[in-house]
């Protein structure tokens, strides 16, 4: 099973290396001939309209918007949780806008706001995932179909919808898998 990170800016590099430590393949995405043949996609971290800007440049936008809409599993941390969100508090960005959910880009503070917190994740099994927040988003609602699957201070922080999955924290910053093995279960 091949796997691609969106290779734009982020953690890319550490969102592979858990793939592959999970027996899977990561492959990077930079042009929109390289989603042929891959299983699901992961859009990491970075800085969202960047990120935004840069799919449009590259002709991304559109090719991923298409694959998620006919089914590709897509998983977006962070700035990849912005770039799901139909709706981004304050900000035309450019964004897939694929989930139902009204986003709040650094909603938690600056960079040096950053924090880690074990959180309470009922699909990820009884113990507490000990979760990395940069400059991290949250969502201050969602709507049917999507499922809030984490909250901190009563924001969610992880959410599911159909193929769609996002977190405002970064599981690729920790040695728990467990996030993406939860992904790649949704991949089948």
């Amino acid at each position: 099973m091949r796997i691609g990170v969106l290779a734009m800016q982020g953690a890319f590099r550490e969102h592979i290396q858990s793939l592959e430590a999970l027996g899977v393949q990561g492959v990077e995405i930079r042009h929109a001939n390289q989603l042929e043949g891959i299983a699901g996609l992961i859009i990491p971290g970075g800085e969202s309209t960047t990120i935004g800007k840069l799919m449009v440049e590259f002709n991304l936008l559109e090719p991923v918007r298409h694959l998620a809409e006919g089914g590709l599993p897509v998983f977006g941390t962070c700035a990849g949780m912005v770039l799901l969100a139909r709706d981004i508090i304050g900000s035309d960005q450019p964004r897939l806008g694929l989930m139902n959910a009204r986003v709040q880009r650094n909603a938690f503070g600056r960079q040096v706001d950053s924090f880690e917190v074990d959180l309470e994740i009922p699909v990820l099994g009884e113990e507490p995932f000990h979760a990395v927040f940069i400059r991290a988003p949250y969502i201050e609602e969602i709507e049917p179909p999507a499922e809030a699957l984490a909250t901190f201070k009563d924001k969610i922080v992880m959410v599911r919808q159909g193929n769609l999955l996002a977190t405002a924290f970064h599981p690729e910053l920790t040695k728990d898998l467990r996030v993406h093995s939860y992904f790649l279960k949704m991949i089948g």
